[in-house]
Parts: C-alpha cells; structure tokens; sequence
C-alpha cells in the first residue's frame, strides 16, 4: 500500500498532537493442536505454542514503531477459546491453564492474552461450565489474562441459564479480588455475537474459523476526530460528517499499513483493522468530548444517542475506505472508567446506566467498564447483561457487558484500576430487582430476523 508524502506529514501531526497510536497490535494463535488427554499435557502444548508464535512479537512492534514512528499502545495475544482446548482432558478446574497462559504471555513480553473463554450461546458442554466456574480463580490468580463468555446470538438466541450464572460468576470474581478493587471483573465480558477476530481486550479470542497465526490491529484516535470536528463551528450535519469520514480514512490508513507490516515481519496471516474509536484516561481523548463538541452539553443529555449513532457511522463509513478488511467491533467505545470525559458526565449527574444501555444500541460493545455497589444483587446484575444482550441479539450487533461490583462501595465513592483502566465513580443501579424473571430457566428463541435461510 503506497501512502503519500502528504498523509505522512499529517500522520506525524496526529501522533504528536492529536493523541493518535495504534493502540493495539494483537496476535492471534491457533491452540487447537494443543488439546491433549491431560491437563498437564494440554498446558505443556499451550505454553510452547504461545512462547514460540509470539516471540517476536515485542521485536516486532518496536520495530515498526521506530520505522514509522507511530507509536504502537499494547501488544497482546488472543488465542482460540479455553474451553474447546480443555474439552479432551476432562479436567473441571481450568485455573491451571489461566495460569500457564500468564506466564506464556509474560515469558514474551506482552500485557494482555485474551481467550479464557466459552461460547454457551445454546447450551453448556461439561467443559464450558468448567470454565466458566474457574474464573474467578482464574482472574485472581493471574495478572495479563482476559475471560470472555459469548451467551447469545442472533441466530440462537439467549441462553438465560448462562445469563444468570454469569451474575453469580462476576460477583465471585469480584470477592475474589476484592483487595484490587474488584479488577478480575475488568479482564471479564459476557457477549452477544462476539466477533472471532476482536484485537480489543478483555473481548480478544482467536475463534475457530481464524487460521493458524493472524495480526489483527486496533486503531484509536478520538483526539485526532475531535480535533476535526472542534474547527467546525456551526456547520450543518453534513459537513460534520464528511469531517469525520475524512478523519477516519486518514486513522485507518495508519492501521492497514501496521497490519500488513506486522503480518509481513511475523509470517503471520494479514486479519482486521479494526476501526473503534478507543478513548484512553487522557486529556483530550475521550468519545464524551466528541459528543460534546458535536453540540450536547453533557454526554448523556438529551441528543446523546443520536450524536453517537453520527459519530459510529462515519467512522465506518471513512475507515471501510481505507482498508481491505474490516472486521472486530469497528465503531465508537464507551467505557466510562476509560474515558474522562464520561467519568466528568457520571460526576455531573448527567450519564446513567440506563442512559448508557440505550447508547449502546447505536454503537460498539456496550455497558463497558461500569463500576456498581458491590452489594448490587447477582440477580440484578444478570438483569442488566440479559438487557444489553438483548439489544444485540434484536439488532444483530455486537453488544457486551463488563460490570465491576467493587466491595465494599457505594454509589458516588470513587474507584480506581490504574493505567489505560482509569478510574470511575460508582454508578448507582436500580433498587428494583428481577429475580422472578433471570431465575426462570432455559433459552430465549432467536427473534425472527435471525431466521434467514
């Protein structure tokens, strides 16, 4: 891909005064020849098959990083869903393979490894409730690995059983790192239509129709969007919009050249860009202050909604653009420990739950790095998964939830989680309940438009 003299000017600019970076480059990896007979056996394969695929991984980003001097956030892996891998050994605690995980990831450098996870969307094998009941273990005994559970689709509906479970696993997740401010709960999403080739964390898995190795890259850049729509003044929706595909094309460009670089240097399969507008803690790089400069005086004010559906389709309308394959989650984040300008919206009063849920219909993910009362019942926590799942399976679109009961707080103390995780005040959550309702057991059938042959 041939990139002119005038996009590496403007590409310099962004970097050094826009806050733009890749934010991350993830490496995909193929575990399923690791399955083996034991659990031993199985970590023995997991560990080597990690450390020798991504050890070049470091080397390699640095390498880019110092060739185009576009700075490269994170380096991680993601690596095909734990529970298929554990299936053959029969084991029923897999906190073991977490743990080996771990230390894959540190032996090559990288902070995140994405893909304890289950895909339970119609049912439960004995392997995926083991996992799934190894999480809290898993997250409390390890510091670099993600979990993930995909409970829905589109076009199998929801399994509620795997809805309810999830309230009480992210509720022991939360005592079980209570003494971090419950941040197992932030390496852990539950997941309707979870994409196979996600490079974000804590979503990250390498699915099962990926090929061996695969780079997928994550771009950022709402500081550089926000930039473009701040000179604007009062201009009409239409040149807002132009401004903002413009802006996306030129962010994207930066990630496809990474990609094929990463792809290329790693023998690696060339996978996604995905073109998420990922905020950081930072001044200056945060999707409420894009909102905001589009015209609403507080993120969550009345107009919120509709201004991120603005910014989510322009986004993917500029980026498809400028890259061969688009893939991940690709639109706008809202994760409000994240993201200062929405930690500033929750302090005003302006930004609720509820105002979040009815955001996520229109953009990336979902309710996403929210900190609750940690004595917010299980069952209300599996109310508002199976609400934002439910958007995603209706709208069939991506939607997730990643909710951190924090012991011991309560609505209006402050949290913090450190680094790119930022901090958050604790959002109060609905005293009424459901118990009645995500106790009642089994599937919720697919909508209609799911039934497409």
């Amino acid at each position: 891909m041939d990139i002119s003299s005038r996009e590496v000017l403007e590409t310099i600019r962004m970097v050094e005064t826009e806050n733009l970076d890749i934010r991350t480059i993830t490496l995909g990896i193929s575990l399923r020849e690791c399955a083996g007979p034991s659990l031993e056996q199985t970590c023995t394969r997991i560990y080597d098959k990690i450390t020798r695929a991504a050890c070049r991984l470091i080397e390699v980003a640095d390498s880019i990083e110092r060739d185009y001097g576009i700075p490269i956030i994170n380096k991680r892996i993601s690596v095909t869903p734990i529970s298929l891998v554990a299936e053959p050994s029969e084991a029923r605690d897999l906190t073991p393979l977490a743990q080996v995980m771990d230390r894959a990831a540190e032996a090559v450098g990288v902070n995140f490894i994405g893909g304890f996870s289950a895909m339970v969307q119609k049912g439960f094998t004995p392997a995926d409730r083991a996992l799934i009941n190894s999480i809290p273990d898993a997250l409390a005994s390890t510091e670099r690995v993600c979990s993930s559970v995909n409970v829905a689709t589109t076009r199998e509906g929801i399994n509620m059983d795997a809805v309810r479970l999830m309230g009480v696993i992210i509720k022991k997740t939360a005592e079980a790192t209570a003494a971090q401010n419950a941040i197992g709960c932030a390496k852990l999403v539950v997941f309707a239509n979870i994409p196979e080739d996600n490079p974000f964390m804590a979503g990250a898995l390498h699915g099962i129709g990926q090929g061996d190795l695969t780079v997928n890259v994550g771009v950022s850049g709402p500081g550089v969007v926000l930039r473009a729509i701040s000179g604007l003044g009062n201009a009409g929706f239409a040149e807002m919009i132009e401004a903002i595909k413009r802006t996306a094309f030129k962010i994207t460009r930066v990630g496809e050249l990474v990609a094929r670089a990463a792809a290329e240097r790693l023998g690696a399969d060339m996978g996604i860009v995905d073109l998420s507008l990922a905020p950081t803690p930072a001044v200056g790089d945060s999707v409420a202050d894009i909102i905001e400069a589009m015209g609403v005086d507080r993120c969550g004010a009345p107009g919120t909604t509709a201004a991120l559906a603005i910014l989510n389709d322009a986004v993917k309308k500029g980026g498809c653009m400028a890259t061969t394959y688009v893939g991940g989650l690709s639109g706008a984040f809202i994760p409000v420990s994240e993201d200062a300008g929405m930690v500033e919206a929750v302090e005003s009063g302006a930004l609720t739950i509820e105002k979040l849920e009815a955001m996520t219909s229109v953009c990336s993910v979902g309710i996403d790095m929210v900190a609750v009362p940690g004595d917010t019942p299980e069952t209300t926590i599996a109310g508002i998964i199976a609400d934002e799942i439910a958007i995603g399976v209706v709208n069939n679109k991506t939607t997730a939830v990643r909710l951190i009961p924090v012991p011991g707080k309560s609505a209006g103390d402050l949290v913090e989680f450190g680094g790119l995780l930022g901090g958050a005040p604790i959002m109060p959550v609905s005293a009424f309940g459901c118990s009645r309702f995500v106790t009642r057991v089994g599937r919720i059938p697919a909508p209609l438009q799911g039934v497409r042959n």
